[in-house]
This record gives structure tokens, C-alpha cells and sequence, in this order.
């Protein structure tokens, strides 16, 4: 143990500096497909028909991105062809709140309580939502801790597609939050279904059984993308686009 404890003095504090700054250390983000410019309908048709989850969206003469359904298979990024792929991880974005909701947030002031529930995900949103209490992510610097209980919840973060049998706990977990609450849908899964939903065994995202509030893309999304989810809902940081156009995406922050 006290080896560790040296080594700890030695090294020094490695806590990420974002949000103050933007974070460039390699391996934070995997990046995630932007709107592209094509040439031609044929090459549109080949690149859409790659996708599996229709997250690419035609238009007159460029390709977009639905964000929230994108699941990082990476088809679009190979073939004749291909999307430019953007660094980044300030993805979260407003599921269209309206004006007088929004207005709310400066009720959470600074420090939120977490309730995270899994609603049936593969575990890769749950794996990447854990890193921000180790120490290079840290949320708890930031105002923002989990809770155990939803009656203590400020904030309902839910990952996975909602299964069948994590409708009706899904459900009674918001009923018991009280207000003002707030819903962030972690992950493709929880925002559209991915590829695991709508189907006989799940539902098409969180927004068919209770109200999502912040969608943070990703498949899954890196764990400042998800920080960046947090950051909006107190209104620290403004919110992302769902839907990448051309001529917005070079507002991706850059990694």
C-alpha cells in the first residue's frame, strides 16, 4: 500500500481539464461520422445502404448524420464512398425541450444527484459511465454525484434500449424521482433502440416509456461525452446538433 502511495506523490495529479479546457490526450474519444459532401446518387445509395441503423440521412448533395442512431460499426468509413470521421466528444444534445422546461435548469444550480439504471444495455454505456468517478474524470470536482435511491435523484441516466422487463421499473424509478427532474439517455440503444430495438423484446429507446430530456449519442459514448450530457443539463455548456449537416459539423469540438 505504500508503494502506491508513493507512486501516487510522484506522479502527481492526472485529472482531466475539461471541461476549462478542451482535453487532447490520445484515446479519450473514438470520434463519430460527420456530414459528408458526395458526388453523386449512386454513391449516396451505396453509403446509406451500408449503415444498419439508418443513422445516415440523404440529402441534395452530401450525407448526414442522425447522431442518435449512429452505433460506431465503422461501414461508413470504408468502401468507394465513406464519411469524414470528426474528433470530439461534446455530443449531447436537447431532445427538444421546450423554452419554459429549460428554464428550470438554473433550479440545479451547480450539484446534481445521479440515479443510473441499465434498461437492459450490453454494458459497454454502464463500462464507459463508471469511469467518471475514477480519478482522471472525477465528476465529484465537478458538483456531480450518484445515488442509490431515486427519491435523492436529480437526474435519471439510463443506458440500454429498454427491455421488456425494465419497462414498468423504469417507470416507477421516474415516478419517484421528485421535481424539477431531468432524463439523460445514454447511448444509441437508449436514445433510438440501436441495434437492439424496437423489437419483440425492446422497446425503441427510453422516449417510448418516460421523457428524455439530453441524449448523449454514442455506441458507446466516451466518458466526457457523457460529463458533457451533465454539463448541459446544469447549463455549463451548450448542447450539440442530433442531427450532423453540412456546414455545422465543423463545430465539433476537437479532441
Amino acid at each position: 500500500m505504500a508503494n502506491w502511495v508513493l507512486k501516487g506523490l510522484r506522479t502527481g495529479i492526472k485529472t482531466t481539464p475539461y471541461p476549462a479546457r478542451d482535453d487532447r490526450s490520445l484515446g479519450i474519444s473514438p470520434g463519430r461520422p460527420m456530414a459528408t459532401p458526395l458526388n453523386s446518387a449512386a454513391e449516396m445509395a451505396e453509403l446509406t445502404a451500408r449503415c444498419p441503423t439508418n443513422a445516415l440521412l440523404p440529402r441534395t448533395d452530401s450525407v448526414a448524420v442522425d447522431n442518435g442512431r449512429c452505433v460506431h460499426c465503422l461501414r461508413c468509413k470504408s468502401g468507394s464512398a465513406s464519411t469524414d470521421w470528426a474528433p470530439g466528444y461534446e455530443w449531447a444534445a436537447r431532445n427538444e425541450i421546450e423554452e419554459a422546461k429549460q428554464e428550470l435548469d438554473r433550479v440545479f444550480g451547480r450539484s446534481l444527484h445521479i440515479r443510473f439504471l441499465d434498461a437492459g444495455a450490453c454494458g459497454a454505456c454502464i463500462s464507459e459511465a463508471r469511469q467518471l468517478n475514477n480519478p482522471y474524470y472525477n465528476m465529484h470536482r465537478l458538483g456531480f454525484f450518484t445515488t442509490p435511491t431515486p427519491r435523492n435523484a436529480d437526474v435519471l441516466m439510463v443506458t440500454g434500449p429498454v427491455s421488456d422487463a425494465m419497462q414498468l421499473p423504469l417507470r416507477k424509478t421516474y415516478a419517484a424521482m421528485p421535481e424539477p427532474k431531468r432524463v439523460v439517455a445514454i447511448g444509441a440503444c437508449a436514445i433510438s433502440g440501436g441495434i437492439l430495438g424496437p423489437s419483440f423484446a425492446a422497446a425503441g429507446g427510453v422516449e417510448t416509456s418516460i421523457p428524455v430530456d439530453i441524449i448523449v449519442p454514442g455506441c458507446p459514448p466516451p466518458p466526457l461525452a457523457i460529463l458533457h450530457g451533465l454539463l448541459v443539463v446544469v447549463r455549463r455548456k451548450p448542447p450539440a446538433e442530433r442531427v450532423s449537416e453540412l456546414g455545422t459539423s465543423a463545430m465539433e469540438s476537437v479532441a
